[in-house]
């Protein structure tokens, strides 16, 4: 085995267990909050408390994400985030939990996420050649997908049977196992600048601006990728309540589209990680988008009766994410200069979730106003137009040709 696969089973090992714990942790957390409040506004709330941080730190975080040891980095925000959740589990064990709690340490835990996201994403193309990056993008999204699988029937069965201060605890548990991995790898470094300053840290997040601002078509793609999100959040927000409302279901028909989903995002990530398509990045993207929007579009038209092909049509979608996430991720680590990928993953992120914050706020009003199936055509023709308007554009189609 090529020792580069080596280092990725050692840290997908740990990955494993501290995304699944967390994941575990998360649903958990937000079931608790559902049977103590029964508000889909509080829910709204808790949702935008974990992502706030990331949207604010994400400019900054990067900058010191390049300067620093990229392997500590990733230890010590999976120990921070370990903190958080060992308090929550305190709080909970002392039954003198309350609801400010719960959205401070959220926030907290997203601090971490903060940093650890980028350092990663960043440290991928000094551990793997080039040609594997799609691949590995689709290894890590087949493991969040059994994660987003098996986390909240395991959040669901834990919560009957034991507490929350276990379940937080598990969580700390995960993100152990996962530093001790990373401890096992050796992860290279770009060259070290001197240290950090008011002055240089601004410095090094306008060189994270310039470099995705130079590079015209990799600023389209992200872009459009930003306007995707934009869509798509009103969509995940809103499925369970297509299912109950539009469809007639019942809770159990709920977590059936849930797994559904989960298991197209598997089936896709394994099949990006086995296949590797040799396709440009930015077809497989434009390619992804079109199924979303179609399928998006056509569950918006589906009479009531039409359970089973509104069940169908969630696997295909599950099955599009990791084609143009996975794309996504390894267009930005082949396009971008290795030093400074911490900067540019976090700006990214923290724009990416900005549209996120304002669906989630609008979702309710929206659905309210037009009807949730009306809020599916609509988002699935916007969808479609990206689609079909992204391969009009020269230089983002241009943007694999030039290497």
């Amino acid at each position: 085995m090529q020792p580069w696969k080596k280092k990725f089973i050692t840290i997908w090992s740990g990955q494993l267990f501290s995304i699944l714990s967390s994941t575990i942790a998360q649903f958990a957390i937000i079931l608790w909050i559902s049977l103590e409040t029964g508000s889909a506004e509080v829910l709204a709330f808790a949702t935008i408390a974990g992502m706030v941080p990331q949207i604010i730190l994400g400019a900054f975080a990067g900058v010191f994400v390049d300067r620093w040891n990229r392997k500590w980095t990733m230890i010590l925000a999976d120990s921070f985030v370990a903190l958080c959740s060992a308090v929550i589990a305190w709080l909970f064990y002392l039954d003198v939990v309350e609801l400010w709690h719960i959205y401070l340490l959220l926030m907290l835990r997203s601090v971490g996420g903060a940093f650890h996201t980028p350092a990663m994403k960043a440290s991928i193309p000094l551990l793997a050649p080039e040609s594997e990056l799609t691949r590995i993008a689709g290894i890590n999204q087949s493991i969040q997908a059994v994660c987003t699988i098996c986390g909240p029937v395991m959040g669901a069965a834990l919560i009957v049977s034991t507490n929350m201060s276990v379940i937080m605890l598990l969580d700390v548990a995960g993100a152990i196992i996962a530093c001790t991995a990373l401890l096992f790898v050796v992860i290279p470094n770009p060259p070290k600048k001197e240290a950090a300053s008011a002055s240089h840290v601004l410095k090094e997040m306008r060189e994270g601006f310039t470099a995705i601002r130079l590079n015209r078509g990799l600023t389209v793609v992200m872009l459009l990728e930003v306007l995707v999100t934009f869509f798509i959040m009103p969509i995940v927000a809103l499925y369970p309540l297509l299912t109950l409302q539009h469809f007639n279901g019942t809770a159990y028909q709920v977590s059936i589209i849930e797994l559904l989903f989960g298991f197209g995002m598997l089936a896709g990530g394994i099949l990006l990680g086995i296949w590797n398509p040799k396709l440009r990045k930015v077809i497989l993207i434009n390619i992804s988008y079109m199924m979303l929007g179609l399928t998006v579009l056509i569950t918006g038209l589906l009479p009531a009766s039409a359970f089973i092909p509104f069940a169908a049509l969630t696997v295909v979608q599950g099955i599009s994410i990791p084609f143009y996430s996975g794309p996504l991720t390894s267009l930005l680590q082949t396009q971008i200069e290795v030093s400074m990928l911490g900067r540019v993953f976090s700006l990214f992120d923290s724009i990416s979730l900005l549209p996120s914050v304002l669906g989630l706020l609008a979702t309710g009003f929206i659905a309210d106003s037009i009807g949730i199936s009306n809020v599916f055509v609509v988002c699935g023709i916007a969808l479609l137009l990206v689609a079909i308007i992204a391969p009009m554009i020269p230089s983002a189609m241009n943007l694999e040709r030039r290497r």
